[in-house]
């Protein structure tokens, strides 16, 4: 268990409050004046008063004193804070992984990468892909301790359906979509960059990658690619996808204190 690196989804979202991404929010730091849409939230004084001075003479003030205001002179702070993020694994339990040994490195690291979306509020939702199928291990949840069992019980071992994983993952992202449109996705895909098993399975894995990009998820790769000879594979996955690649060695921010009494707790 180890403190991972804040992972983010680029932009500004307009989610539920969390710990994760930036977003427009009812409060934190001011950024700025809008005029409002709807019912009004903290009125930006200085903007509005900067709105209605241009206008005094034409409304017939004459000496100093008090401003002359109308509704349409009206400003209301902008905010900016953070968000909560759908966080998306998409696991490689294939035996490429497993056979060099990779696999007790990879599951501690997606139990810090869980233990972190809990604490940033985030819900979370894993897909695994090993042998000739992918499957939705675990929906879409706030429960940690639900998607820490499943990852614990994980299989290993197989051919790598990498496409049948990403094109599984577009599907649950796609009705997590219409449920909480709002939500914004972060896919974390956890894999050597090996794709086997029927005809041109890297070119079915990269078009499957162009789809999720399409959609516009933003995707962070974790390397797990091991061993003195490197593919290099997963670095244009994650071009493909339009996201960012970590090396798994990489993930950590620092040591993580007490991880184990804190996922007691979250049980």
């Amino acid at each position: 268990m180890f403190a991972v690196k804040r992972l983010e989804v680029p932009g500004t979202g307009t989610g539920a409050a969390g710990r994760r991404s930036r977003a427009r929010t009812d409060s934190g730091h001011v950024t700025g004046a809008r005029q409002p849409r709807g019912r009004v939230g903290r009125v930006h004084v200085p903007a509005t008063f900067a709105a209605a001075a241009p206008h005094q003479v034409a409304r017939g003030r004459t000496a100093p004193g008090r401003l002359l205001l109308r509704p349409g002179d009206l400003r209301e702070a902008r905010h900016q804070g953070r968000e909560a993020n759908l966080v998306l694994f998409v696991v490689d339990a294939s035996g490429s992984m497993a056979a060099r040994a990779r696999m007790g490195a990879v599951k501690g690291a997606v139990l810090s990468l869980l233990l972190d979306a809990y604490q940033r509020r985030d819900k979370v939702g894993m897909v695994t892909f090993r042998g000739s199928s992918a499957c939705l291990a675990l929906p879409p949840t706030f429960s940690a301790e639900a998607a820490a069992a499943r990852l614990a019980a994980l299989p290993t071992g197989g051919r790598t359906p990498l496409a049948a994983g990403l094109l599984r993952a577009h599907e649950v992202l796609r009705t997590e979509r219409i449920r909480d449109p709002r939500r914004r996705p972060l896919l974390v895909l956890v894999t050597d960059g090996r794709a086997t098993g029927g005809p041109d399975p890297v070119g079915h894995a990269h078009r499957a990658a162009a789809l999720l990009a399409a959609a516009g998820v933003h995707s962070v790769v974790v390397d797990c690619e091991a061993g003195p000879v490197r593919l290099g594979l997963v670095a244009t996955l994650a071009q493909t996808l339009g996201g960012a690649m970590l090396r798994l060695e990489h993930l950590a921010a620092g040591p993580l204190a007490d991880s184990v009494r804190v996922l007691k707790e979250v049980a």
